[in-house]
C-alpha cells in the first residue's frame, strides 16, 4: 500500500516577496549611489577579530598602504580587525578608503579610517558591491565570511561572470589546509588544473603588489586620473 505524501507548506505570500524585492532594490540603489565615484578598487577580505597589536593587522595595514600607492581605492567590509587595518593603511599614505558595512544583531560600526561607507542589511548585496567596483581582491586570514567572499570572487572569475581579476591570498601557513583541499579538488576533477592559476598564494607584500600591478593596472589599461581643466570662462577676468 502506497503511503500518502504530505507536502510541506510552500513559499511566502506574493505580497511578502514583493516587499523583500523592494527592500533589496533600495539596498542596491543606496549602494550604487554611495560608491559610484570611488574609482577602481582593490577589495580586501579578512577577519574582524584581530586587534591592532596582532601581526595579521599590521600585515593588512602595510598591504593597504602599498595598494593605495598604486592609485587604487582600498575597499573593505568597513568593520574592525583586518578591514580596519587595510583602510587605515590606505588613509595613512593619502589614499582613498571606503567600506561596505554589514548590519548585524551585534552592532558593527564603520571603522574610523573610511572616507566613505554604506551600511548594508543583506550579505549578498554587500558581496555584490564589494566585487562590482574591484579590479583585484586580497584575501587575508579570516573565518566563514572571508572564505565565502574569497570563493565567491573565484567562482565569478572562473565562470567568466566578471573579468580575470587577480586574487591574492596571504599567508601560506594559515591557508595550508585550504590549499591542500583545493589540490584535492583538482585531483578529483571537481575543478580544472588551470583553476589553480586564478589565485596567488603568497607571504610577500612586494610579490602581491607586483601581481596586482601587472594583472590589473597593466592588463586592463588603467591610467592615472587626469584632473579636468577649468572652463575658459573661469580664467577670464571680468
Amino acid at each position: 500500500m502506497q503511503t500518502e505524501i504530505k507536502f510541506l507548506e510552500g513559499p511566502q505570500s506574493r505580497w511578502q516577496e514583493l516587499k523583500f524585492v523592494v527592500k533589496v532594490l533600495m539596498e542596491f540603489i543606496r549602494g550604487f549611489r554611495s560608491l559610484h565615484f570611488i574609482g577602481p578598487c582593490v577589495t580586501m577580505f579578512g577577519s574582524a577579530r584581530f586587534t591592532e597589536d596582532h601581526p595579521y593587522y599590521q600585515l593588512a595595514r602595510q598591504v593597504g598602504a602599498e595598494v593605495a600607492k598604486l592609485g587604487f581605492t582600498v575597499m573593505t567590509g568597513g568593520g574592525p580587525g583586518i578591514m580596519e587595518a587595510a583602510n587605515r593603511g590606505a588613509r595613512e599614505v593619502g589614499g582613498r578608503s571606503v567600506g561596505c558595512n554589514i548590519v548585524l544583531p551585534e552592532e558593527q560600526e564603520p571603522n574610523a579610517f573610511l572616507d566613505k561607507w554604506v551600511k548594508i542589511r543583506y550579505f549578498f548585496v554587500r558581496k555584490t558591491l564589494l566585487i562590482k567596483y574591484s579590479y583585484a581582491f586580497v584575501v587575508f586570514m579570516g573565518g566563514f565570511g572571508t572564505l565565502d567572499e574569497y570563493f565567491e570572487a573565484l567562482t565569478l572569475i572562473q565562470t567568466k561572470k566578471i573579468g580575470a581579476f587577480p586574487v591574492v591570498v596571504f599567508d601560506t601557513d594559515f591557508h595550508r589546509d585550504l590549499t591542500q583541499h583545493i589540490e584535492s579538488m583538482k585531483e578529483k576533477g571537481t575543478i580544472s588544473p588551470s583553476d589553480l592559476n586564478l589565485f596567488l598564494m603568497t607571504d610577500s607584500v612586494q610579490e602581491a603588489v607586483e601581481h596586482i600591478r601587472s594583472r590589473s593596472i597593466v592588463r586592463f589599461g588603467l591610467r592615472p586620473r587626469v584632473k579636468p581643466k577649468p572652463f575658459r570662462w573661469l580664467l577670464e577676468e571680468s
